[in-house]
């Protein structure tokens, strides 16, 4: 991790971007996974500062993950109590320093481009759509639930964002419109500045700004102002003494590892974390401006580590989160240490300032993910993905509405389901060429054959009359299935009876003809 001036003041002001945009998730993903909120606190800050340390990317955040939620809440209801679950993290962090061992990162190479970006532009979509509720006023859904059905009030994306506009706060509105013109007139104009004006990141004035209105209405129109017990306002625990902070930690029951079933919730967070994470570092390489390529299996040693201590300390799995990564990103950070020091302010702000912490709207919020959400589903992105062709262009689109219609991990399974049906046909269809001149045919295998070309080959080479001569040409092919070659043995032995004769280019086949 190289350090200079500008690397300093771009990291730094990121941090402070990452850990506003932080916040409210630890404790959102915390809520809906039916965890302590101190427990997603915990999480985000050993996300930050231990796998932030060890991480093989130079961009990627980690901390508690929505994606998580549901195994996490059924996890905890399956085994009975806080602490069994605990000792399972732990284990699932063990678990991904085998994989680490095991080198078991490559996985991340198996997922095609048009899925992973697919997976990017959803979850931009994603961010835009579940925060308008926020944006408007309604806080009855809490931040970080990223499915479409909604667990907290039983509503879908769609629905709660009728409510929303039903039942819309003038003062919350207010708050979002002034916070996002700062926000595009910041990256517009003031940080293209070459004063101190400039390294003031625009979400902390949004921020300020946001407390600031809130704390007008309050004095002068009690019926615009955004109360906290309504869930408009973060909600940080506070501690009012070191005693206090100490019974909020939690400890794994190390009599739990006598019991199967925590075994098998180990084996289920590891997988499902280092798929999730693998995927999100991936994702986070793809819109990094300096395209640096993470190692993957360091990646997972920094997330075996984190889950471990924060198994064995109270806290939520970890694994690489987009929304926070890609907030890193677009915010100009330009290494790891982002990603350390917004784990800093989440301890020093959550000992320090916890009031004034709690007293910042979740609507100030929604305009900082709105430009996040906005720039990872960026038009330009779609219009690239379009001019790739149609097999590009389809695996991305059915993966966004996949991502949106249901979650993250279902998503993502479709969207490969979809690019390997692609990779099926496009392989099907180019990998042999056929040209006729009167009684000559020429087969070329323009690449690799495998099974999949059986019938195709099959169904021309039966097309050939009696009395051709066929080439079969195979100099661009580095490898020819055995099925392949089946087929051909059996039409050679076949051909002389017709009075086909048989020229072969780099084939070897085996049956004496």
């Amino acid at each position: 991790m190289q350090l200079n001036g500008n690397t300093l003041k771009s990291d730094f002001s990121s941090s402070i971007v990452v850990f506003l945009v932080a916040l409210p998730l630890c404790l959102g993903i915390a809520l809906a996974s039916g965890a302590p909120l101190f427990s997603g606190i915990i999480s985000g800050i050993l996300g930050g500062i231990v796998v932030g340390s060890l991480s093989g990317s130079n961009k990627s955040v980690s901390g508690p993950a929505a994606g998580l939620a549901i195994i996490v809440l059924n996890a905890i209801e399956t085994l009975g109590a806080w602490e069994v679950f605990l000792m399972a993290v732990v284990l699932s962090g063990l678990l991904q320093i085998v994989l680490y061992i095991f080198k078991a990162g490559f996985v991340a190479e198996l997922f095609p481009n048009s899925v992973i970006k697919g997976m990017l532009a959803a979850i931009g979509i994603v961010i835009t759509l579940k925060q308008i509720p926020h944006a408007l006023g309604r806080d009855t859904d809490f931040e970080g639930e990223y499915e479409f059905f909604q667990i907290a009030d039983g509503e879908n994306t769609f629905s709660e964002i009728l409510r929303a506009i039903e039942t819309m706060s003038l003062g919350a509105l207010i708050i979002t419109v002034l916070s996002l013109a700062i926000l595009i007139f910041w990256e517009k104009v003031v940080s293209k500045q070459k004063n101190f004006i400039s390294s003031i990141p625009g979400a902390l004035v949004v921020v300020v700004l946001g407390i600031s209105l809130n704390e007008f209405y309050h004095n002068y129109f009690p019926s615009m102002e955004l109360l906290g017990e309504d869930d408009h306002l973060v909600t940080l625990p506070v501690f009012s003494t070191f005693e206090g902070f100490k019974n909020a930690l939690a400890f794994p029951d190390f009599s739990a590892l006598l019991r199967l079933d925590v075994y098998i919730v180990a084996v289920t967070l590891a997988i499902v974390a280092s798929l999730e994470t693998l995927l999100n570092v991936e994702a986070t390489d793809k819109i990094d401006p300096e395209k640096r390529s993470s190692d993957t299996n360091q990646e997972l040693l920094a997330q075996g580590v984190g889950n471990t201590i924060s198994g064995l300390i109270g806290g939520l799995p970890i694994t690489s989160v987009i929304v926070r990564s890609s907030a890193n990103v677009y915010s100009g950070a330009k290494s790891r240490l982002s990603t350390i020091l917004h784990g800093f302010w989440l301890v020093s702000t959550i000992a320090l300032l916890p009031q004034w912490l709690n007293k910042i709207p979740l609507a100030s919020l929604a305009a900082i993910l709105f430009i996040v959400g906005y720039k990872l589903a960026s038009i330009d992105l779609f219009k690239s993905m379009y001019r790739k062709g149609k097999d590009q262009f389809y695996p991305f689109l059915i993966t966004i509405i996949a991502i949106v219609f249901t979650d993250l991990l279902i998503g993502i399974c479709i969207g490969l389901v979809i690019g390997f049906i692609f990779v099926v046909f496009r392989n099907y269809h180019s990998a042999l060429t056929v040209v006729k001149d009167e009684n000559y045919y020429l087969f070329r295998f323009n690449k690799d054959v495998s099974f999949m070309n059986k019938a195709k080959l099959k169904t021309e080479l039966g097309k050939i009359p009696d009395n051709s001569f066929l080439i079969l040409d195979a100099h661009k092919a580095q490898f020819i299935d055995n099925d392949i070659i089946d087929i051909l043995e059996d039409f050679s032995l076949n051909a002389k009876s017709k009075n086909i004769t048989i020229e072969y280019i780099h084939i070897d086949l085996r049956k004496s003809l």
